[in-house]
């Protein structure tokens, strides 16, 4: 059978790598990644474009069309395709509102007299706040729409809680839901619109660290079977059974009676509760990282479920499917910085002996160059472990991850470890092991675990004056004890002991945070202080790149800082005499000793001029952050006079907001709102004046202030008028109108930079390496900001 399938992550390799194995089909992937192409024959084609799909389906003469990722659903890729007369394994546009809307979702649950929590969709942050105070602590709020993995918030900290809604609220409306307290459990149903079959449970891992701490991510690992079913109910056979009779059907059924039949993939995710089983949200397509384990234990072929479901001809297959009684764990690799700021584009080793193991490793974001496979985003690759147990599944995946090297790459080292604990009480209860083997068992595989979470080599360290650019982060390791670094070290001709302190160890300094362009660092002798490290990096359009800028972070440190001394506000600083006396030289140059402060959650951006994302505000509504603006202004044209126009800091992973004034006094006060707005535009105003003596306009820039809890001030905190944080043009350039604007409004920031992946990337994958003479330039532009303003 000659098969597409759209997608690009470890899900859609998990499903090709199962039709593959059946050995008599032609599969074709749109777009696909590097790791499918022993198996299939990747196309770029975009897919959500419904009419192109089909039409490339027709001509191509495509058997069966199954769809990975909701997007496409959603923009009724399968609707197209149907209309050809196509086969297609994936629900209708309407019907794939079951995930699109979490309101749709609940109102269909409603009508099938499905068992779910309470929840009410909400328009406004007021009656959010209400709301969360009615239901009470742990808090649950739901974007209404696709937000990737990333829309739900379950949390006891009311203020998060707050933020969060307030995020998705620009979006539409979210939902506030009871919390409801159990297990939770994952079910895949296929369905044909009238027929339901399930495939084994799961259960997945949604934190980025190990006891769910941590950040919400799309997924950081999964296993099957899931062991607490078989004391609940008796085994999975018993719980599938009760989730399709009393959930999938009913709504599969309501769907039909309603116009909308549902053929596809129905993913029921649930929890367990004291009252039984509850629906926590239903979505239309094959989940990750669960699929890479459920169809590790299907025995019996895809294609032909597939294929059934979408022909409506599953009443013809035995209700009772094909499943093997091993076990499967998938480990999730993920690169560093994710799922906030991702560092892409680093080198992934030992995939082949990763795989000699047995275990099957599933590409999720990689790409290839003339070196080798490189990790292109986040979450860069799944690593399934199979054994007659979880605990041999869970041995079996690490001891796979133990000879894979991805710098700064990190994964959780608790996948499966109490599912797998509870088996082998079970086990042992039912006299088919002994205590003493599963004592054993679970130690070799938490062994296996550290050993692989060990291996893993550190982040590079930060990128230093003196090395070449050609080498700045693509052939440097943090300092480390373990062998393995020495190894890879000794491969790549590096001597660790040369490196000195430029590494994230540092003597005295506990390391807290990486963000793109920073690394903050908690001192261990003095709780009240931090160390903020500006690195090398250089960020654009989302991607940190490579290789770094040579000095950039010395020059903006030093900028900052001269602009803390030239202003009389107060500032973050504490640097008693010697605090630097630990710190390598190098380092110390682009790091500032700094108070911890009460953080506001605000950015307190304030703009002379328009351009950017205000001028796109300004040309869509006439008003920049609820500011109203004189008609007929253009790029790069002077305001009447300055404005603050604040954004929002959104929880981590998310991009922050514009937001109005107004705003800010619901998420501050009335008080602080008013004082943060008169320092920014003071502090503005000031600085404006002493850069136009120096020929240089200051377009735009953004503040951060918190409370010292020391004094109970507000205190300037962060970097402070850098080419980072700021717009500035060169004056002589900005007043010459023979100029073209592009020129006009040329900053002394790095624009270069982005001109340069303009000219020479489009977007997809990992962006190229930038080019020797693009690094010039920019440092040089950076340079020349600090000798104009400082000197």
């Amino acid at each position: 059978m000659k098969i597409l399938v759209l997608g690009s992550g470890a899900r859609e390799h998990a499903i090709i790598s199962s039709l593959a194995s059946e050995g008599n089909h032609e599969i074709i992937v749109a777009p696909g990644n590097v790791g499918m192409e022993g198996e299939a024959s990747r196309i770029r084609i975009e897919q959500t474009n419904p009419d192109l799909i089909a039409d490339f389906a027709e001509s191509e003469q495509i058997e069966l069309v199954v769809i990975g990722p909701e997007a496409p659903l959603v923009a009724g890729v399968a609707d197209a395709v149907r209309a050809k007369g196509i086969a297609v394994f994936g629900p209708s546009k309407a019907a794939a509102q079951l995930e699109g809307s979490k309101t749709f979702a609940k109102e269909i649950m409603q009508q099938a007299n499905v068992p779910t929590g309470g929840a009410r969709l909400l328009h406004e942050l007021a009656d959010v706040a209400a709301t969360l105070d009615e239901f009470g602590a742990p808090y649950v709020v739901k974007a209404d729409g696709l937000a990737s993995g990333k829309g739900v918030m379950v949390t006891t900290d009311r203020n998060d809680a707050l933020r969060h809604a307030e995020h998705w609220l620009a979006h539409g409306p979210v939902l506030v839901e009871e919390f409801l307290d159990g297990l939770e459990v994952s079910l895949f149903c296929i369905a044909d619109g009238n027929t339901v079959r399930a495939l084994p449970p799961a259960q997945d891992f949604k934190r980025l660290h190990n006891d769910d701490a941590g950040p919400n991510t799309g997924g950081m690992g999964a296993y099957s079977p899931v062991p607490f079913l078989e004391d609940r109910f008796g085994g999975e056979r018993a719980f599938m059974a009760e989730v399709v009779r009393d959930v999938a059907q009913p709504v599969v059924d309501t769907m039909r009676e309603n116009g909308n039949p549902f053929q596809g993939l129905l993913y029921c995710g649930l929890i367990v509760t004291a009252a039984g089983i509850r629906v926590i949200e239903f979505n239309a397509r094959f989940g990750d990282p669960e699929t890479q384990v459920v169809l590790q234990r299907l025995a019996e072929p895809l294609s032909t479920l597939l294929v059934e479901s979408a022909h409506g001809t599953l009443d013809q297959h035995a209700e009772d499917l094909e499943i093997s009684n091993n076990s499967a764990v998938t480990v999730v690799l993920a690169s560093e910085g994710y799922p906030d700021k991702v560092r892409s584009g680093r080198a992934i080793l030992g995939l082949e002996d990763a795989e000699a193991t047995g275990a099957l490793v599933f590409h999720a974001a990689t790409g290839a160059d003339e070196d080798g496979i490189t990790a292109t985003g986040g979450r860069v690759l799944n690593v399934v472990g199979q054994g007659d147990t979880l605990q041999d599944a869970r041995l079996h995946a690490y001891e796979a991850l133990a000879h894979i090297r991805l710098d700064g790459g990190h994964f959780r080292t608790d996948i499966a470890q109490t599912g797998a604990a509870l088996q082998n009480t079970i086990l042992a209860r039912a006299g088919q092991i002994t205590d003493a083997q599963a004592g054993e068992s679970e130690r070799a595989a938490n062994e296996m675990a550290a050993q692989a979470h060990d291996a893993m080599p550190a982040a590079p360290a930060e990128a230093t004056g003196e090395i070449s650019t050609a080498s700045a982060s693509s052939e440097r390791l943090d300092l480390t004890e373990t062998p393995i670094a020495a190894q890879v070290a000794a491969q790549r001709g590096i001597d660790l002991e040369s490196m000195g302190g430029g590494g994230r160890s540092l003597t005295g300094w506990r390391h807290m945070y990486s963000g793109k362009v920073r690394e903050v660092y908690e001192s261990e002798t003095d709780a009240d202080a931090l160390l903020v490290v500006a690195s090398n990096r250089v960020s654009a359009f989302d991607h940190i790149l490579e290789p770094e800028i040579p000095g950039k972070g010395e020059l903006l440190t030093t900028l900052s800082r001269w602009w803390f001394d030239q202003l009389d506000v107060p500032n973050h600083i504490r640097e008693p005499e010697g605090w630097d006396a630990e710190l390598p030289a190098e380092v110390a140059a682009r790091s500032m000793r700094v108070a911890k402060l009460e953080m506001f959650p605000v950015e307190c951006v304030v703009r002379g001029y328009l351009t950017g994302s205000g001028l796109k505000e300004y040309e869509a509504t006439g008003t920049v952050c609820g500011v109203d603006l004189p008609e007929g202004l253009g790029d790069g044209d002077r305001l009447p006079e300055p404005i603050f126009t604040p954004a929002y800091k959104a929880p981590q992973g998310e991009h922050d907001e514009n937001i109005t004034f107004e705003r800010v006094v619901e998420l501050v006060g009335e008080e602080p709102a008013a004082a943060l707005r008169d320092l920014s535009l003071h502090i503005f105003n000031l600085a404006s004046e002493r850069a136009a003596t120096r020929g240089v306009i200051l377009a735009d820039t953004k503040f951060e202030f918190g409370v010292d809890p020391a004094t109970g001030q507000i205190t300037l905190a962060d970097e402070v008028l850098t080419s980072d944080s700021s717009r500035y043009w060169d004056a002589d350039l900005y007043s010459n109108a023979e100029l073209p604007l592009s020129e006009r409004l040329s900053s002394f920031d790095k624009q270069i930079v982005r001109n340069w992946l303009r000219e020479n990337w489009d977007g997809e994958g990992t962006p190229p390496a930038l080019p020797q003479e693009t690094i010039e330039r920019t440092v040089a532009r950076y340079r020349e900001l600090l000798e104009r303003l400082a000197a």
